[in-house]
């Protein structure tokens, strides 16, 4: 009962991250975080550890919600949910977190309140954060790899050299074990590669210009928020002339350029890392088409040997005839006085013999059915 009261505490449980790296835990259901940070339940069910859902990097109004892997987290304009903070993949996140997050955290004001004139400043509060947890699970799955690597490349080499049931077995293991591995650095690097083939979506984690563009009166009446003009929203593409429209798709280009150099900085790492295990796969099926030869030319082997066998068995079974009819007891005529002929019928019978095995061998090797 004590467990069981335990493990429901952990799955409540978030740290609260600040602007300044301070934090605090929160102990708290899903209802207090949708209140605390405005998001849906059906976003929030994404981050449900019960729940199996692919990795996933939403954007939406006012929050960034981050699934991957271990990495469960709701990036807002000022602040950063982490659930779990007591697993121990996630401790190295949040210290992470709480050094780098309030670096330069000062020029963010004059970057909002500029309306887009930060281009020269350091990223905003949300690109931080979501960079340090891009970071982690790329570092993450990048050392998986390499544990994988280290312990599969001399298992293969070990069973080339010696294929056993153990070495079979452990094998079979480590093909499993990349496998999901592979998988796993599949969806995030997919997941990354959808966001970086989607201007709109990238635009969508704007949350500081989206805060500010809010809060400005001349959002409501000047030129239009670059977050809005990129919205994907058809509402807001039906109003304007088409040099408005022309302008709008030159400045969602300009504003998503920053975000997309930093997806893809991650993109080529997973990329890299999916490279790595693709390469082990490669290496796998070429030791396995390797032991498949081993085996199918010691099957061969025993074909002949079997050959041999058969061959040699028909032979001796002639022989055993010749000897079975001349041991039945029925009287000959030619018996009396011609026991001398007992030694010439053995001879005879296995000169013949052996004659007949040499044939099949000599027919069986012309005919490409056994080694010369």
């Amino acid at each position: 009962m004590e467990l069981q009261l335990k493990k429901s505490a952990v799955s409540r449980s978030w740290i609260l991250l600040e602007q300044d790296g301070s934090g605090a835990i929160l102990d708290v259901d899903k209802y207090a975080i949708m209140r605390m940070v405005d998001i849906h339940a059906r976003d929030l069910r994404i981050l449900d550890p019960l729940l199996s859902y692919p990795s996933t990097i939403l954007g939406r109004e006012k929050v960034i919600v981050l699934n991957l892997e271990h990495i469960k987290a709701i990036i807002t304009a000022e602040k950063v949910f982490v659930r779990d903070p007591a697993d121990d993949d996630v401790v190295p996140i949040v210290e992470e977190l709480r050094r780098r997050l309030p670096k330069s955290s000062g020029d963010e004001e004059p970057c909002a309140q500029g309306g887009g004139q930060g281009e020269d400043n350091e990223f905003p509060f949300e690109f931080r954060a979501l960079e340090v947890a891009l970071e982690a699970i790329c570092s993450f799955l990048d050392a998986r790899t390499i544990e994988l690597e280290t312990a599969a490349y001399p298992a293969l080499d070990e069973l080339t050299s010696q294929i056993s049931s153990r070495n079979l077995d452990r094998v079979r293991k480590l093909k499993s074990a990349m496998t999901r591995l592979t998988n796993r650095v599949q969806k995030i690097r997919d997941e990354l590669e959808n966001l970086l083939d989607d201007d709109d979506d990238m635009a969508d984690l704007y949350l500081s210009k989206k805060l500010a563009n809010l809060s400005s009166p001349a959002s409501s009446f000047g030129a239009h928020p670059n977050w809005l003009l990129s919205s994907p929203n058809p509402d807001s593409k039906i109003h304007g002339s088409s040099k408005a429209s022309t302008a709008t798709s030159l400045q969602v280009e300009n504003d998503v350029e920053e975000l997309e150099m930093l997806l893809e900085a991650y993109f080529t790492q997973i990329d890299g890392t999916l490279n790595k295990l693709n390469t082990l796969r490669e290496y796998i099926d070429d030791t396995e088409d390797y032991i498949n030869i081993q085996l199918d030319s010691h099957r061969n082997q025993l074909i002949q040997l079997e050959l041999f066998l058969s061959s040699g068995t028909v032979c001796l079974s002639i022989f055993s005839l010749v000897a079975a009819i001349f041991g039945m007891n029925i009287p000959y005529t030619w018996k009396d006085g011609h026991g001398y002929m007992f030694k010439w019928v053995v001879m005879v019978g296995g000169m013949v013999c052996a004659s007949l095995f040499l044939s099949i061998v000599t027919y069986a090797r012309r005919k490409g059915l056994v080694g010369s």
